[in-house]
């Protein structure tokens, strides 16, 4: 027996470890701590701090912070001031994070601006109005405008922007959307941060101001240093923007990026949110296989969360199959809601578009209502009648008038389709009473609504005169420090003198630097004389002999031949002339002329010499350029004092090859008799002529390298040992 009671015992523990597995993290702890500089144990206000389920808290004045959590979750503090730090919770033990190198706020301080005691005095009543935000908007904006009158007459920015971005929020919150808008603007005005941003594009939002949230967003996207959930959220509220002016796609695209930051970051609420986004924009698109993908991710993310957050999204999609006429599912989704409902004492939060704020909450006669609604949609009356009962008595019972009319109205719709007339009539007269107290009703909250509109603008026209009496007290702090300045200016004066000295030096080094770079000028000028000289000597030994080929083509009445070379000709001395002007041709050029001179050689000693042009594979030439007709009178020597000179027919090879990563090699080589025994056989009209075309092109390359550093090396060689043939080497570096 006893046996027994421990197998029982076990089966139970087993049983409720795994219930409470299954409701995600439910059971959360709630870590308090504190975050201080590590050198002098000052404490850190205003820091962030959230955890990897999305949880988010700020710092007080004395440091501390408050934050629910769950074990193995990863608490991340961020802060301007300094480097993000992440801590790993373990247990329910107080959280006490020391930063190094922390120095003070990174601004550098007015002059006159707050002591410690007083910044820490501030940013307690800025707690106190976070404290009553959302219970007691009187309160709130009251312990607001004390933290703005406490700020005195001088600067502060830092502080008025932290006070007035807390108004605004206040005033969002309560739906007070133009309020909000003021205030965020003039905290923007005295200390930009992205937060004020963020909830002032949501106030546009909200306004359906779209254009104007979409220019106050763009340069978030700039700001390197934002943090990452404030960049999550600029991607969300930009996605949003786009939706509301009907531009889905950009919307889509703004809300895929920032799902990518948040599953960098591990933002797993921030997952789930931005997966129901772009599933309702595929949705609104009527792209419903990308949306039901999308909503299938966003609920299998929000399983991994609260339950709360299950049940909110089971609540969208469920809406998604009510749109899309699938009933049956939205049923199935929304009973296995209900269930979940009773296992949570506290209410859920129904989410709409916006980021900070949360609507309606869920309830369990909303939902039966729903239930009904769909049986109804399907003529399944039967079925619908229990549900509409039982949010009857539940709407009832939690003085839900709006959800017990539209359910009592439902119910007397089916006694009529049913043909139970009398039950029908009762219902309705119910219905018409319910409609009487629920007008009623507006009317007082109306009325409610119009009191409370006349206190907070009363308490806004208070806070605004505070900031304008403010605002009178620094002008005149601003013109006794202009005064002060001006006094401080004869001071100055005398500094003058040593700023001339230092300016006289400053001008003779300006002086020397401009003598220097014109000298250098010069010697570019000169070269570039010296070069256009160069450029304009060439060898005229072409010219002439091609004059005398086409003579003799006429000499022998060969027309036709004379005519076609007088073409070509024409043709490489107009590209010749075209490129004389330039240091540098590309190298694709200079080929093309050079190959249609040996074209024209060729024609004239057609039994002297054939030639071949090689280029090896995968050789990116395009990106090389080289001197205009550098290579022309090495060919020309070789032909003419090489080539042309030996007994049979020889030949004429130019070979372009990669020699390094930024190095071309040109190679031009013939198998002539040789430069010894060409030099033998020459003229001394020939010898002088040589001398003069080679020192020119050596004259060329060494005025180009000076210029160009080093680009272009010539190198002349035998061929053969016995000294016939010559061999040039080109190397020509592409930068």
């Amino acid at each position: 027996m006893p046996a027994n009671r421990c197998i029982l015992l076990l089966l139970l523990l087993w049983g409720s470890t795994m219930l409470s597995q299954g409701l995600g993290n439910a059971a959360q702890l709630k870590i308090k701590g504190s975050v201080k500089s590590r050198e002098t144990g000052v404490p850190i206000s205003g820091v962030q701090v959230s955890t990897s389920s999305g949880e988010n808290a700020f710092t007080d004045a004395f440091g501390e912070f408050s934050i629910r959590a769950s074990r193995g979750e990863e608490l991340i503090f961020m802060s301007s001031e300094f480097e993000t730090v992440r801590h790993t919770i373990t247990s329910n033990e107080d959280v006490d994070v020391l930063v190094e190198g922390y120095t003070g706020p990174s601004k550098k301080a007015e002059k006159g601006a707050l002591s410690k005691a007083g910044v820490w005095e501030h940013q307690k009543l800025l707690d106190s109005a976070k404290h009553y935000k959302k219970t007691d908007i009187e309160k709130s904006i009251d312990f607001i405008a004390q933290s703005i009158s406490r700020l005195g007459k001088r600067g502060n920015k830092r502080e008025l922007a932290q006070s007035l971005t807390l108004l605004g929020e206040v005033y969002l919150f309560h739906k007070q959307y133009d309020l909000a808008i003021d205030n965020l603007q003039d905290a923007l005005e005295a200390n930009k941060t992205p937060r004020a941003s963020l909830l002032l594009a949501e106030a546009y939002l909200q306004n359906e101001a779209f254009d104007e949230a979409k220019a106050t967003l763009s340069p978030l996207i700039q700001i390197k240093p934002l943090q990452p959930l404030e960049k999550v959220n600029t991607y969300e509220l930009l996605g949003d923007t786009y939706k509301g002016l009907d531009q889905l796609e950009e919307a889509v695209a703004y809300y895929e990026e920032g799902l990518k930051v948040a599953r960098k970051n591990q933002m797993t609420p921030k997952m789930t949110d931005l997966n129901s986004k772009i599933a309702g924009a595929y949705a609104d698109e009527n792209r419903l296989v990308e949306a039901e993908g999308y909503y299938s991710n966003s609920m299998e993310l929000a399983r991994q969360q609260a339950p709360q957050r299950a049940i909110q999204e089971k609540e969208k999609v469920a809406d998604f199959y009510n749109r899309e006429s699938r009933y049956d599912e939205e049923i199935q989704l929304r009973k296995g809601t209900l269930n979940q409902l009773k296992e949570i004492s506290e209410p859920v939060a129904d989410l709409n578009n916006n980021v900070f704020r949360p609507a309606d909450t869920i309830t369990s006669q909303r939902i039966n209502y729903k239930i009904a609604n769909a049986y109804i949609a399907q003529d399944k009356y039967e079925e619908a009648l229990p549900y509409l009962e039982r949010s009857i008595v539940e709407a009832d019972s939690e003085d839900d008038l709006i959800v017990q009319k539209d359910a009592t109205r439902k119910l007397s719709e089916i006694y009529k389709n049913q043909g139970d007339y009398s039950k029908a009539l009762a219902t309705y007269q119910e219905y018409v009473a319910l409609v009487d107290t629920l007008y009623i009703r507006k009317e007082q909250e109306i009325s409610r609504a119009a009191r409370f509109n006349r206190e907070v603008a009363a308490k806004q026209s208070r806070i605004t005169g505070l900031e304008q009496e403010r605002e009178l007290s620094q002008s005149k702090y601003e013109l006794a420090i202009t005064e002060q300045q001006l006094a401080q200016e004869s001071n100055k004066r005398q500094k003058w003198i040593i700023y001339s000295l230092i300016l006289g030096m400053v001008l003779t080094a300006l002086a020397a630097f401009f003598f220097y770079r014109s000298n250098r000028q010069q010697k570019l000028a000169n070269n570039l004389l010296a070069l256009k000289s160069l450029r304009s000597q060439m060898n005229p030994h072409f010219i002439f002999n091609a004059l005398n080929s086409v003579n003799n083509y006429i000499a022998k009445s060969d027309e036709r031949s004379a005519n076609r070379y007088l073409s070509e000709f024409s043709t490489l001395m107009r590209a010749v002339l075209e490129n004389s002007e330039e240091d540098f041709i590309p190298l694709t050029k200079e080929l093309e002329l050079l190959e249609l001179y040996v074209k024209l050689e060729h024609s004239r000693f057609p039994d002297k010499f054939d030639y071949e042009i090689v280029r090896d594979g995968h050789l990116d030439i395009e990106s090389y350029q080289i001197p205009p007709m550098l290579l022309q009178p090495y060919i020309e020597n070789a032909i003419w004092h090489g080539l042309r000179y030996r007994e049979d027919k020889g030949f004429l090879k130019i070979h372009l090859r990669q020699i390094g990563k930024e190095t071309l090699g040109i190679t031009v080589a013939d198998n002539g008799i040789g430069r010894k025994r060409s030099a033998e056989i020459k003229t001394k009209n020939q010898k002088k002529q040589k001398s003069k075309g080679m020192g020119n092109i050596a004259k060329r390359i060494a005025i180009l390298n000076d210029m160009y550093s080093d680009r272009i090396a010539v190198q002349l060689s035998d061929l053969n040992t016995d000294g016939t043939g010559t061999q040039v080497d080109f190397t020509l570096k592409k930068n």
